[in-house]
């Protein structure tokens, strides 16, 4: 279930406070940080995106 272009709009990384995206569909359910430096990305579990750093996963 895609999140609400709203919801998606206010969100950032809290690691580096850059803008979230939406993974591709190979990786749904998953937020992306649009920082290149950064990148983490957060799980999307029951509809309701987890935005800790400690649940992140680095990218490959």
């Amino acid at each position: 279930m895609p999140l609400e272009a709203g919801l998606l709009e206010i969100l950032a990384c809290p690691a580096c406070h850059a803008p979230l995206r939406e993974a591709s569909s190979g990786d749904a359910g998953e937020l992306v940080c649009t920082a290149a430096d950064c990148g983490l990305a957060y799980p999307i579990r029951d509809g309701i995106p987890v935005l800790l750093v400690d649940e992140a996963r680095r990218p490959a």
